[in-house]
């Protein structure tokens, strides 16, 4: 990376616009229900106001640099010496009872490290992703979907999330890990502590042993599945360490494809552009998906990084183990590289790029198509309804998540299994 585009300086550094090492100025609240009613008016207002670069609060006192500019953050992503994702030295200048902590805190896992420690851990886990046969999980999701759209089906009303989507992704995910019910649900509870920032310290507790209880169970009955590819992997991960990068695909994975899903159904739902192609058969589930990744990814703030020292970038000091946290949502609707027809453009960074780059996303992409294919399949006379105000999204700072998908449909008989073959022809 050459000095013009980053420079660095050991100790203290002179302020530039808009500088965040002594910035004292008010800060964004992306933790503030107003942020998640309307994120994208909020981007505009720091774009106008910032550039690229703008100072943020991830929680109450807990400052940050959001980076809103797309070529921006291409440049950051692809620069790890200078900014790695290991938090260590930030976690130890953050109270232990921030809400976020629990999240963002250092764990033995890829997506938290650098160097030589990163690439052990990303052959691992990317080996792991590599060995899920896709016919197999493609098969998996037809028959977890059916017999729970056939739970509803006679009603002629659902809430998606709690009566599909949740449940859909979770046992899926759980099919992928060779994780049996008992532990998934406690894994579920964990889970949902951590990510809701309700009672942290006693999720990440919940989690924690019901990780190392699969570990335990794949350790004596290993089978076809990630954990116990993570575990005779040649990194020779230890426990600990298996039981971290199964906690990050339950976390992260769950959270980011039923957001996926529930996001790309509100679309199709709600725009007339995708209504009617995607059920008509002139535009893909695919398409409506990449839309979504592009639009409101389902993690639109979560790739962070922490650079190791001051650094100079568009003319921003940003200071050393301060997060640098990369906005998907706002660098894919950057007008710099924005045009009309999104339509097969996949260039969004809602995978992230560069040596953190989602290694799951054709998992991501089949589970998604599939789930809303099977749904719409089935009943395709569903209608959104809209509360009053619009849809209702969940305050936080990381993520692009609706609190419910209530729906209306024409009550239909349940589906038989042996018409699986029949709906997808």
């Amino acid at each position: 990376m050459s000095t013009s585009q980053f420079s660095t300086h050991p100790s203290m550094c002179p302020v530039s616009h808009g500088s965040p090492t002594s910035y004292d100025g008010p800060r964004v609240a992306l933790y503030s229900p107003e942020f998640s009613d309307d994120p994208h008016r909020v981007y505009r207002d720091m774009r106008s106001r910032y550039g690229s670069l703008a100072p943020v609060e991830l929680a109450p006192a807990v400052p940050a640099t959001l980076v809103i500019g797309y070529r921006t953050a291409v440049r950051i992503l692809n620069d790890p010496e200078h900014f790695p994702a290991d938090p260590r030295a930030w976690q130890q200048t953050v109270p232990a009872d921030c809400p976020i902590l629990p999240l963002l805190e250092w764990r033995p896992m890829a997506s938290r490290s650098s160097g030589t420690d990163f690439a052990r851990y990303r052959q691992a886990i990317t080996s792991g992703v590599d060995a899920v046969d896709l016919y197999s999980l493609r098969e998996a999701v037809e028959r977890t979907a059916l017999p729970l759209i056939n739970s509803f089906c006679r009603d002629g009303h659902a809430e998606l999330i709690t009566q599909y989507i949740y449940p859909l992704v979770f046992d899926l995910v759980n099919f992928m890990l060779g994780c049996p019910p008992e532990i998934g649900q406690q894994v579920a509870a964990g889970t949902a502590a951590l990510l809701e920032g309700v009672d942290a310290e006693k999720g990440s507790r919940i989690l924690g042993e019901a990780l190392m209880n699969l570990v335990a169970l794949k350790r004596a009955e290993p089978g076809n599945d990630i954990t116990s590819v993570l575990q005779r992997h040649g990194a020779a991960l230890d426990d600990t360490e298996v039981s971290h990068h199964i906690s990050q695909i339950y976390g992260t994975g769950i959270e980011f494809e039923l957001n996926l899903i529930a996001n790309t159904l509100l679309l199709v739902l709600s725009d007339k552009r995708f209504g009617g192609s995607v059920l008509g058969g002139n535009l893909s589930s695919r398409d409506a998906v990449d839309e979504v990744l592009f639009n409101d990814p389902p993690l639109a703030n979560l790739l962070i990084t922490y650079p190791r020292q001051p650094i100079l970038i568009e003319d921003v000091w940003l200071p050393a183990n301060q997060p640098v946290v990369i906005s998907m949502a706002a660098c894919n609707n950057d007008p710099a590289i924005r045009s009309e027809d999104m339509t097969g453009n996949r260039s969004h960074l809602a995978w992230g790029i560069g040596p953190h780059a989602c290694p799951a996303q054709s998992l991501a992409y089949l589970i998604a198509q599939e789930s809303i294919d099977q749904l719409l399949d089935a009943l395709p006379e569903l209608r959104l309804v809209t509360p009053t105000g619009g849809p209702s999204w969940r305050p936080g700072p990381f993520h692009r998540a609706l609190t419910g998908l209530p729906v209306t449909f024409p009550p239909t008989a349940p589906l038989n299994i042996g018409d699986t073959a029949a709906l997808l022809s």
